[in-house]
């Protein structure tokens, strides 16, 4: 399949999923939502062993692209849940894969961006790489990354970074249990990265398949209630007061003006 806003190559079993608009520090729009994935897609059915997300340019993933956030004002109802539908299918999709995955992080990960980072299996960050689940800065609900994130972290963790909507550190995100590991020298992200692929290929893809499916078996049923509740709270809040001036004063480079 031909794509125009990532890039996948695959050698010697690991297939490499390169976010790729670096002019837009990779933040993802629908299109890019679509292409991952169809990547993804390919890399369940294909013979690749491990998946590694990575970021061109100066950050991995700086969240939902302004462009879309622009249109978002105009949109119906329907077509905000269609949205939130295709990140859910997105998220769900990474976080089930019956093949291992590495984030490779450098720069942001911000919002859905975090979230892509930190679902992946393994979340390898360099020093100076910052995360932040911002939504509600902007009059968003960070619905679909509180699903996972909670999972991960615990409630009063992800209240903290949900509520607050605060940038913090890769070693804070270590500490947290988001990020496995901390690569002190940017340099040697990229080493870092393909020695643990190349330790998870040697595994028994079988066996590693059917740990992931025994994992995904066990969250099941708490994932399926979390993200139709957030679905939800997505077409509740991009009708309120509070998203639209989110969206305008964020595009207009000032304060908001919030309603009551």
């Amino acid at each position: 399949m031909s794509y125009k806003t990532i890039l996948v190559a695959e050698e010697s079993g690991i297939r490499t999923i390169t976010l790729n608009r670096p002019e837009r520090r990779n933040a993802m729009t629908p299109k890019m939502q679509e292409e991952l994935l169809a990547a993804l897609e390919e890399a369940a059915t294909g013979s690749c062993r491990v998946v590694v997300f990575a970021g061109a340019g100066a950050a991995f993933c700086a969240g939902l692209d302004l462009s879309s956030l622009q249109e978002m004002n105009d949109k119906p109802v329907n077509e905000h849940t269609e949205d939130a539908e295709r990140v859910a299918r997105l998220f769900r999709m990474m976080y089930e894969l019956p093949k291992p995955t590495i984030a490779s992080v450098h720069g942001a990960a911000i919002a859905g961006g975090a979230g892509l980072a930190t679902i992946c299996d393994f979340t390898l960050a360099v020093h100076g790489a910052k995360f932040g689940y911002t939504e509600v800065k902007i009059g968003f609900v960070p619905a679909l990354v509180a699903a996972f994130l909670t999972l991960q972290i615990g409630d009063k963790r992800a209240r903290d970074l949900l509520l607050s909507g605060r940038l913090f550190s890769a070693e804070e995100a270590h500490r947290l249990g988001l990020v496995n590991e901390v690569v002190v020298h940017p340099e040697e992200l990229h080493a870092r990265t393909y020695e643990l692929a190349r330790c998870l290929k040697s595994n028994s893809p079988e066996s590693m398949a059917s740990t992931k499916r025994l994992l995904a078996a066990q969250n099941k049923a708490w994932l399926d209630t979390a993200i139709a509740h957030a679905l939800a709270a997505h077409a509740q809040i991009r009708t309120t007061y509070d998203f639209r001036e989110g969206i305008a004063s964020f595009l207009e480079k000032r304060k908001p003006v919030w309603g009551k």
